[in-house]
């Protein structure tokens, strides 16, 4: 029977880190899936123009971004909705209100806003994408200003009540932890995307398995029939179907060996 897996990416596929690590194990399981026939698709918050080589070396079917905003399957685009410039604008004026520090994320681009507050996280963020060659200068105040989803970093000093009742109409908040939250379309996620591929493929949710190692992936859980959470998810595990090692020793290969994905 054809089954079909979905992947996050940092700290599920790779190391959260600068060295974005995948343990050769991980390749191994998802070549002896793919031999076997099976599916194979990432489900990340990342837009797709920041799923890089790295990601796409792996050979995986297709690609849920965007919180599931934008959809692709072998490299044709499937799917793909995002939001009314004018709404775009309302955010900005929302965001410099309650000192926030925003990122806003495009499938073709990323945009900074010189008159917002920059905390740390954010530049952090900015330097990363920098070193990774990545056009870094976009910002609100070009004309072809828009977004399909956002992320903010906050602090003590950001009025977050205000914001979240301001984003409530168009966005879901997903508080990543430590200063950091992440805002997906009203209406879509991990789990909508995951559902229209399955449609799209034919299968049904119980063909479907998903695994991740934080909070923001509960919405991919609700879209499988199995739920697997990496040993290092700590968070995540007590609402996982299945616990499979940490990614530094062999989870992702070990959860695949587990549920048959070696075998047609």
């Amino acid at each position: 029977m054809k089954k079909i897996m979905f992947f996050d990416i940092d700290g599920t596929l790779m190391e959260d880190s600068s060295s974005h690590f995948v343990p050769e194990s991980t390749v191994k399981a998802l070549q002896l899936a793919k031999k076997a026939g099976h599916l194979l698709y990432v489900n990340t918050g990342r837009p797709v123009i920041n799923v890089d080589a790295d990601v796409r070396i792996l050979g995986f079917d297709g690609y849920i971004c965007g919180c599931g905003s934008y959809i692709e399957c072998d490299n044709q685009e499937l799917f793909y909705h995002t939001n009314p410039k004018s709404v775009c604008m309302e955010m900005v004026k929302l965001i410099r209100e309650t000192d926030c520090s925003p990122l806003f994320e495009r499938r073709n681009a990323f945009f900074f806003d010189p008159k917002a507050r920059e905390l740390p996280f954010v530049t952090e963020i900015r330097d990363t994408f920098r070193m990774q060659e990545k056009n870094v200068w976009r910002s609100t105040e070009d004309e072809d200003f828009s977004f399909d989803k956002f992320v903010i970093a906050y602090d003590e000093k950001s009025d977050l009540d205000t914001f979240k009742k301001g984003i409530e109409p168009y966005f879901t908040f997903i508080d990543r932890g430590y200063g950091f939250a992440e805002m997906a379309q009203k209406g879509y996620s991990k789990k909508t995307g995951m559902d229209f591929v399955l449609n799209y493929h034919g299968l049904t949710k119980e063909n479907a398995f998903a695994i991740g190692d934080s909070l923001n992936d509960l919405p991919m859980f609700e879209g499988a029939g199995t739920s697997i959470a990496m040993g290092n998810g700590e968070k995540l595990i007590p609402y996982a179907d299945y616990v499979t090692a940490d990614l530094w020793h062999d989870g992702i290969y070990q959860a695949m060996e587990h549920f048959g994905f070696f075998e047609s």
